[in-house]
């Protein structure tokens, strides 16, 4: 059968985006200087280093590079990269050919051809049917389509059968990692593992019990290698206890077996459970820091009394050192995030969801939790402008988020960098003019240049490209570093999934579409891997995720009391702010 590599030819169903080839950005901040910070331990409620999935998958003996006579290789996006690395690590594969393309980044992904005994144990497909169609090849091979060697549309029964592996077969690892990903689109996983499970054990029987075995015993190592990367690069598919209650009954038909695969999958199961946990902790003590950041600041009646809170130079006054430490909190908290949430966001509906074991408040948490700390940040930049009493106290902090900001786009947060602009330009925040007219702003329009929404984000889109081609070609762990800006990556994904139709009108699910999708969360998954090479400081840590922060009308209410309305619309505003504060204060 032919390799399920996607088609690099034109998929003009999915033109998104039309990004201008630019030159890689330099930044305009750096001076290649290097500041030494204190050696400090953050002992917070979780630990970064219990990344979840950083345990190596199993070692060659479940890798075959050739059975009988079918040759089957195993495809990576990085040929050089080993056996416990991501497969899905590089996002640029080797290409032995390039097309045109209205989707970014499409990419010709080779594996070689199967012979025809692999083709006849992967489906009782009817015999090849292939056309010319301008400069590429079409052909069907039952209910699978391919085109130039690409795999574009199939029926979902057939996906899954391509899914399973055999004595002679193992799908190759860019396939694994796409459908699995995506399937979620059109089965639970859970159905998806019951089938494939059955599917792996039926297709072993022949009647005799004695052959049975021997056949099973043989497939039984490629078994384990499917569920290994299932387990390793979707944990979260296994907080469903219907996952767990098949895992575990696969692990004793295996020990009926293969001493050895039962090993193998009792030593994988142990792992999951392991990085279960961690999750689970890392979840209690996002929830516990939450709420301390929840509790509401000193009264707003007295200025000066909430003016003397303790401020962001208080505890750090190096912008260089806050931005490492924002970026200790985006690798965090983006090594939590399971691939799979980008799908979840718009799978649809599921009809088993309210079964006890499916754990629906948790399909997309951490993602979300990423996205509701870009916003605490904002909030955080806003209310410590707002907050103190002086103008020039107000215009000194602005410097200092600017410089803070500066450092973010020189490291590679693109995240924390458009947290902090978001921040400054929040109403409450662009109305002091009294105190911007005390800033020298031209870095400031720099960084605003840089994320500029104009042409769907191009000048930040071409920064990204830059501070990936870096990460590719980096000298040190720093340079490594890739933190892109979350909310636009989740948009980019929700608009490749609603620009495209996951269904053809023939019925089959549309591939093309499934391997893009896989391609923008593959190099997400290159990004969250990077461990953050500076030194933790446990004060400022603390300070940034639980320092309480202002609402919306607290915010506004404080930057009219640091520079008063100048019209009668914002008079009015203030009086309605005052009143309804006081009456919030009363009740609670």
């Amino acid at each position: 059968m032919p390799p399920t590599t996607p088609y690099a030819g034109k998929f003009s169903s999915c033109g998104l985006y039309n990004n201008n080839n630019h030159p890689q950005p330099h930044s305009p901040y750096r001076n290649g200087s290097t500041k030494s910070v204190k050696e400090n331990v953050y002992n917070g409620a979780y630990s970064a280093t219990e990344n979840p999935y950083d345990i190596p998958q199993p070692r060659s003996a479940y890798r075959s590079s050739s059975v009988g006579s079918a040759s089957v290789k195993e495809h990576h996006y990085n040929n050089s990269c080993a056996v416990s690395e991501n497969p899905y690590s590089s996002p640029r594969p080797h290409s032995p050919r390039q097309h045109s393309s209205s989707c970014p980044g499409r990419a010709h992904r080779h594996t070689s051809s199967s012979s025809g005994s692999e083709q006849s144990c992967r489906s009782n497909a009817a015999p090849a049917k292939s056309q010319l169609y301008g400069h590429g090849i079409t052909a069907s091979y039952g209910e699978m389509c391919y085109h130039d060697n690409s795999l574009v549309s199939a029926s979902l029964e057939a996906l899954i059968q391509h899914l399973v592996p055999t004595v002679d077969y193992y799908p190759d690892r860019s396939y694994v990692f796409t459908f699995l990903l995506s399937s979620r689109l059109f089965l639970h996983p859970y159905e998806l593992m019951t089938r494939v499970c059955h599917l792996c054990v039926e297709q072993q029987r022949s009647g005799d019990a004695l052959l049975d075995k021997i056949r099973f015993r043989e497939v039984a190592p490629k078994l384990v290698q499917l569920l290994t990367e299932w387990t390793e690069t979707f944990p979260y598919d296994f907080r469903d206890e219907r996952m767990m209650r098949c895992l575990k009954d696969m692990t004793h038909h295996v020990a009926r077996g293969d001493e050895y695969s039962w090993r193998a999958m009792q030593q994988m199961t142990q792992r999951l459970i392991k990085r279960l946990s961690a999750l689970g902790q890392y979840e209690e003590a996002v929830a516990a820091l939450n709420a301390v950041a929840m509790e509401r600041p000193a009264s707003l009646k007295s200025k000066q009394a909430s003016g003397q809170r303790s401020d962001v130079l208080s505890v750090c006054d190096d912008p260089f050192i806050l931005a490492q430490q924002l970026t200790h909190i985006e690798l965090d908290r983006l090594s939590f995030i399971g691939p799979e949430e980008f799908i979840q966001t718009f799978a649809m509906k599921d009809p088993l969801e309210n079964h006890k074991g499916f754990f629906r408040k948790r399909k997309t948490s951490n993602l979300e939790a990423y996205v509701n700390w870009f916003n605490r940040l904002s909030y955080l930049v806003a209310t410590e402008i707002c907050m103190p009493v002086k103008k020039k106290h107000r215009a000194r902090i602005i410097e200092f988020f600017i410089d803070v900001a500066q450092e973010c786009f020189n490291i590679g947060n693109f995240n924390s960098l458009m947290a902090i602009i978001t921040g400054m330009n929040m109403s409450p925040v662009s109305r002091l003019k009294k105190t911007w007219s005390k800033v020298n702003t031209d870095k400031f329009e720099i960084l605003e240049h840089q994320m500029d929404p104009s042409s769907n984000f191009s000048n930040y889109r071409t920064a990204l490209r830059g501070a990936t081609q870096r990460s590719e070609t980096a000298h040190s762990i720093q340079e490594k570093i890739v933190i892109p800006f979350f909310s636009l990556l989740i948009k980019d994904i929700y608009f490749l999934n609603e620009g495209c139709a996951s269904r053809l009108p023939n019925g089959h699910i549309n591939f093309e579409k499934l391997w893009e999708l896989a391609k923008q969360v593959s190099e997400f998954l290159v990004w969250r891997q990077v461990a953050c090479p500076f030194n933790r400081d446990r004060r400022i840590l603390q300070y940034l995720v639980t320092t309480p922060v202002f609402t919306e009308d607290e915010l506004h209410l404080a930057s009219y009391e640091s520079e008063g309305p100048e019209n009668n619309m914002e008079k009015d505003s203030r009086r309605s702010l005052r009143s309804s504060l006081l009456h919030r204060e009363n009740r609670s």
